[in-house]
């Protein structure tokens, strides 16, 4: 095609408390968090950013910055509310063996669950992910 080679590496959550969303996720995944910083002069103590790298070879990695105005996302979308604009969707082989470990991980699952191969489950900061067979 003749354009700059670009290449997707990482996505940024925003969250309220992004070290304790980033140690949900290490739990989820299974990967270490591999930064983690506190707060600035004059931020609440929940602020930071955090981050789970990749691992070598492949993957994305996940940062989480903190957001002083945040508000959970709804999903399914309604009127005049936060709508989720993305959302991570995570391959699984055994599907009802992963909600369960997302549950005892901290994960909640959506009351709607459209289709049979996937499940929308919450993070602990409301933020909609889905788990794919």
């Amino acid at each position: 095609m003749g354009g700059p080679r670009l290449r997707v590496t990482s996505v940024t959550i925003s969250s309220p408390d992004p070290r304790k969303l980033a140690a949900f996720y290490s739990r989820l995944l299974d990967r270490p968090v591999t930064t983690s910083d506190g707060p600035r002069p004059g931020e609440p103590e929940s602020a930071g950013w955090a981050q789970i790298r990749a691992p070598e070879g492949g993957g994305t990695t996940l940062n989480f910055e903190f957001e002083q105005e945040w508000k959970p996302p709804v999903w399914p979308a309604e009127p005049g509310t936060q709508n989720a604009t993305q959302h991570l969707d995570i391959h699984v082989d055994d599907l009802e063996t992963a909600v369960e470990h997302a549950v005892r991980s901290g994960a909640a699952p959506a009351r709607q669950q459209p289709q049979a191969d996937v499940r929308i489950l919450f993070d602990p900061h409301g933020h909609p992910f889905c788990l794919c067979s």
